[in-house]
């Protein structure tokens, strides 16, 4: 536990922070009532946050806690979605103002206080039961420490004081009340300050937050009544771009704007900005923009024919058969080769750097098909798929995602493909192919660690089954043996072997004896995977 505020903690912090909105993302878009009940603000926050947390991953790896935080905020500028992803990152401007200087525990203190005041200067007409009142009171309990209790106790405090905010955000705004949720924003926000409170303590998430109050109405099961255009008198489009301009072009921007509509937030600072606002108008919206600067990455949103799209998607079953595309994410060349043969569309990923949404999002229009079938191989892409989904779906294209954990159950899935097929048999069939098939994979150990079959030491072989360590040993063959024994024992007719770059070449023959021993009747195959970091991959169906 660090006693100060460093570069390191603040990694930490922004990739648990990406893992938190991920998991609460569409729990997040099911409370979006305000102030457009459009159902998208889990998905604009963790949009956002990806975005802070891809500019500090690819900025220097030595930098200090200026700069970590510098490049988180400028990141989310960036990549801002929506209202409350500006909101957020001007938070987050306003957060590394103040730690640029330091990051003592009294500093966090006064850093939340700069970034709920940014975050309020951002928005034209600040509106109280939102993010800017759960970030309000975090600031305030956290200040009141004046970090006697440290930074672990510091973080902590604010993450308390978010939670219990929020909770009364329904008392403090009556649309929330009407509809028996809390703010989705404060929502997000909440998430963000638990993984702070997460990276500086090293513990696990303090419990979890109420999504709804124990009574009152409720929003319509599935969500959809949060997928429609906002009543008569609202603004009937989003407008959002980045704007390059002199600080003091702003005050009248901000006038002409706030004229123009509402919803209106400007973020950032030192020249770039980014502008979000609800107008009827969106031509008359950039023009401001042109007027004061340069405007570019322009975004509108007709929010009428956003929600009708949306219920096309939902109601339209009997639409002809489109033309349909497989991609499939990998890391290896034999893989992404394997996958070809099979008709897929391939994204050969980094094993080091997962893709974020927006490069799931770029490889499945690359696919040029209306349906697409998404496998990703890769548990830790679900978040990312997720948001990656939702953008393609705005554009009109019908997508699944199939949350294949491994390679091997991607290839069972391909394996019952038939574009012939209608979508959802398709989608279902291979769903189904790929949970018959088990998964375990061999890695060897980067340090000491704790695992289910005991502590492991750096350089041993870990065995996996279904993602859960079951064997730790020296020799690569006998830790293999001893996992595909283990699986064939609750049956199976076929075994594949992917073996990874660097894997001997023997390997594959020495547990194909090995399965025939056991089951005469199984069938082996064996792929040359070409894999990073993963000597084999085993599959059992």
């Amino acid at each position: 536990m660090p006693a100060t505020l460093d570069a390191t903690t603040v990694r930490t912090w922004s990739r648990l922070a990406l893992t938190a909105l991920g998991q609460a993302r569409e729990e997040i878009d099911a409370l979006n009532v305000y102030p457009v009940p459009d159902g998208d603000t889990g998905t604009n926050l963790y949009l956002t946050v990806e975005s802070a947390a891809e500019a500090l991953e690819h900025g220097p790896a030595d930098g200090g806690l200026a700069e970590a935080t510098a490049l988180l905020a400028r990141g989310a500028l960036i990549g801002a979605q929506g209202n409350s992803g500006v909101i957020l990152a001007q938070w987050l401007r306003g957060l590394a103002e103040v730690l640029a200087h330091g990051g003592e525990p009294a500093d966090l203190g006064r850093a939340l206080r700069r970034a709920a005041d940014s975050a309020y200067q951002a928005v034209a007409e600040p509106v109280e039961g939102t993010l800017l009142t759960v970030a309000a009171a975090a600031a305030e309990a956290a200040q009141g420490q004046d970090g006697r209790d440290g930074l672990t106790g510091t973080a902590a405090t604010a993450y308390r004081a978010a939670r219990e905010a929020l909770l009364r955000t329904p008392g403090q705004l009556a649309v929330l009340a009407e509809a028996g949720v809390v703010d989705a924003g404060g929502r997000g926000l909440v998430a963000v300050l638990g993984a702070l409170a997460d990276a500086v303590a090293g513990k696990t998430p303090m419990g979890p937050v109420a999504l709804r109050r124990d009574h009152g109405p409720r929003p319509a099961a599935g969500c959809e009544g949060h997928q429609r255009p906002p009543g008569p008198g609202h603004p009937a489009f989003e407008v959002i771009y980045l704007l390059d301009a002199p600080d003091e072009v702003l005050p009248g921007l901000r006038r002409e704007l706030g004229a123009l509509g509402d919803s209106l937030v400007v973020g950032g600072g030192d020249g770039l900005w980014n502008v979000h606002v609800h107008v009827d108008d969106a031509g008359a919206a950039v023009e401001a923009g042109v007027r004061a600067g340069r405007p570019y990455q322009i975004r509108i949103t007709h929010f009428a024919e956003a929600a009708a799209r949306a219920g096309t998607d939902r109601s339209d079953r009997s639409a002809p058969v489109a033309a349909r595309a497989v991609l499939s994410v990998v890391t290896g060349p034999g893989l992404a080769e394997l996958c070809e043969e099979a008709g897929a569309h391939v994204l050969l990923a980094d094993p080091d750097r997962p893709p974020a949404s927006a490069e799931l999002a770029a490889a499945a229009r690359r696919c040029g098909a209306r349906e697409v079938v998404l496998l990703l191989n890769d548990p830790e892409l679900r978040a990312a798929a997720g948001a990656a989904a939702d953008q393609l779906r705005e554009e009109g294209v019908r997508i699944a995602v199939l949350p294949t954990r491994s390679p091997v159950q991607g290839l069972a899935a391909l394996a019952v493909h038939e574009p012939g097929r209608r979508f959802d048999e398709d989608v279902v069939a291979m769903t189904s192919a790929a949970g018959a098939t088990r998964y375990a994979e061999l890695v060897v150990a980067e340090g000491e660690s704790w695992t289910m079959a005991g502590v492991c030491q750096a350089g041993d072989v870990l065995g996996l089954i279904d993602g859960d360590v079951v064997a730790i040993g020296a020799d690569l063959a006998e830790v293999g043996e001893e996992v595909l024994g283990r699986m064939l024992a609750a049956g199976g007719e076929l075994v594949t072997l992917v073996l990874g770059e660097g894997a001997p070449p023997w390997l594959a023959e020495r547990l194909d004896a090995h399965a025939r021993r056991q089951r005469p009747e199984v069938d082996t195959v064996r792929y040359d995977g070409g894999q990073q970091a993963v000597p084999l991959l085993i599959g059992v169906e």
